[in-house]
């Protein structure tokens, strides 16, 4: 534990800077002291040789000519006072760092332009060129070592390979984000070891076409310098073992990305029946819970994205977790994707996201913890850029309710172009500035009365939808966790989403309306909304009917 005595000198009375820079201080488990603004040198002086602290951070933001004679006098009775065995650091706008530069008693100078990172380092007296201590090389670490503070995420791949390769290079000088999250295209994802069956004319379609080793390798080479992100990919769509290891052995892959019931015949990004490639998913868990490895199941949002309704959102998002501690994850990676579908009202988005946020931590125990990852929705950015970075940022504001561990950045051109280099670091400082504005007196969002009359009831729904799940199939050992039941829970329309109208392995006969801000299931007979005992009466009469009938 370190003393910090802070004051802005002079005549300047701009305190912003050094309260919000002592107040980091104290939750960093220092004592402080403010002098307070247009502190005298002499007034200084004395606080200082009252207090002695360690540090004592002086602070000017007026004109550069103004601070020099200012700083004459402090470097003055610093020697005829001996106060050299203090540390003296400096903040104010970045000309007048520039002066204060000339001064050699300044150990550290802030000029406005550094990073929350750079500011905590510097608390937690990291010394910055030591990567393996200020940029740890594992996501659990990496957000241990930044929390309260998320770690940033954003994904990246450019339809050429030496693009990508430069991009990953600006990017990680850049500093601003933690995780880069590699999109290959199409044919490398269900392709790689099959390279025969690519459609040449796809190549690069939504990514970046890596077709041998050494394309990943050179991917992580790249990353090697600034504050050395770490690297992620996209799992494969088939043959995922082997793509496990090949992500494992070139990027040090951070985490694992794998769905429940997706990536196969629902949603044409591969040829797998629904219930082998969820026997296949729960196994690639598995074998990453068995390496340590930590894992992200990325359902939940895919239902919300073909406007299934919040219900089986919430479920979905407890199914997804409770099979990942089922497979032995201990660090489960929990995404939760805002703004899908993007009609929802965000008192009403926050509260779907606190239902799914309550269920799976539930489920917590000394072998299975869950970080929580925030993002906004797919198709909520505006093709409009200038909208777009509006959207970014209020959709960070609301996440941060969340209280996240890891933001997922979606670039603000989303909706125009993929993202460039410079896209991705300036979305990253837009969500950075969102962070820096959040972290202190922001008012609890999660507590407001209809949020939270929301949230109990989407438990309650959610809930409802499980245990009606548990009855109906009384034959399987573990219901949630049987890829046969999965399957025929969404081939009967008990998990089913309007998306999947006319795909033989779905039911697809849901309907959903957003209504007050909500998105709910919705009973075209009865002309109104329904709650899931409602909706699963109507549907399990017309299944039964039917089958009478036949």
């Amino acid at each position: 534990m370190k003393k910090y005595l802070g004051a802005a000198i002079g005549n300047c009375v701009h305190i912003g800077g050094i309260v919000n820079f002592l107040r980091l201080t104290e939750e960093e488990g220092n004592k402080t002291e403010f002098l307070g603004a247009a502190v005298s040198i002499e007034r200084l002086i004395d606080g200082v040789l009252k207090s002695k602290p360690d540090i004592v951070c002086v602070g000017f933001r007026l004109t550069p000519k103004s601070v020099v004679p200012l700083l004459n006098k402090l470097e003055k009775y610093i020697e005829e006072k001996q106060l050299n065995n203090i540390k003296w650091i400096f903040g104010g706008t970045k000309p007048v760092a520039e002066m204060a530069e000339k001064y050699l008693f300044f150990s550290k100078i802030f000029d406005g332009t550094e990073d929350l990172d750079d500011v905590i380092n510097y608390l937690r007296r990291r010394n910055l060129t030591e990567v393996t201590i200020s940029c740890p090389q594992n996501i659990i670490e990496r957000i241990n070592n930044k929390y309260p503070y998320p770690v940033l995420r954003h994904h990246f791949g450019l339809p050429s390979l030496g693009e990508t390769y430069e991009g990953i290079k600006k990017i990680a000088e850049a500093k601003v984000l933690d995780v880069i999250s590699i999109g290959p295209d199409q044919n490398a994802q269900e392709n790689f070891f099959t390279p025969e069956k690519m459609n040449h004319d796809l190549d690069g379609a939504g990514g970046v076409p890596l077709r041998k080793e050494e394309d990943f390798e050179e991917l992580y080479e790249s990353s090697r310098r600034g504050n050395y992100p770490l690297m992620r990919c996209y799992s494969g769509t088939a043959q995922l073992f082997k793509y496990a290891k090949l992500l494992n052995a070139t990027l040090n892959n951070a985490w694992c990305a794998v769905p429940l019931t997706w990536y196969n015949v629902l949603d044409g990004r591969g040829l797998r029946a629904v219930p082998v490639s969820i026997r296949e998913g729960q196994q690639l868990m598995k074998w990453h819970a068995e390496r340590d490895i930590p894992v992200e199941v990325n359902e939940s949002h895919h239902w919300s994205l073909r406007d299934a309704h919040d219900a089986i959102a919430v479920a979905m998002a407890f199914l997804a977790a409770y099979n990942a501690k089922k497979m032995g994850v201990k660090d489960y990676i929990a995404q939760y994707m805002f703004n899908v579908p993007p009609a929802m009202h965000h008192s009403m988005d926050l509260a779907k996201m606190l239902a799914k946020v309550e269920l799976i931590e539930t489920l917590e125990d000394e072998n299975f913890k869950s970080y929580r990852q925030v993002r906004a929705g797919l198709a909520s950015l505006s093709a409009d850029l200038n909208l777009a970075k509006g959207q970014l940022a209020a959709s960070t504001y609301l996440a941060m309710s969340l209280k996240p561990h890891i933001i997922h950045v979606v670039g603000f051109s989303e909706a125009n172009h993929a993202a460039n280099p410079e896209d991705v670091i300036e979305s990253c400082k837009i969500v950075r500035g969102v962070i820096r504005s959040t972290l202190h007196g922001v008012a609890d969002m999660s507590k407001d009365t209809l949020v939270q009359n929301r949230k109990n009831e989407l438990i309650e729904e959610a809930m409802f939808l499980l245990e009606r799940i548990k009855e109906l199939y009384p034959q399987s050992k573990d219901p949630w966790s049987d890829p046969s039941v999965l399957a025929d829970v969404i081939k009967r329309g008990i998990i089913d989403a309007p998306h999947l109208r006319g795909n033989p392995n779905a039911n697809g006969s849901l309907e959903t309306r957003i209504i007050d801000g909500k998105c709910l299931a919705y009973s075209k007979r009865l002309g109104k909304a329904v709650s899931e005992s409602e909706r699963l009466s109507e549907l399990l009469d017309a299944e039964s009917n039917l089958f009478c009938v036949g």
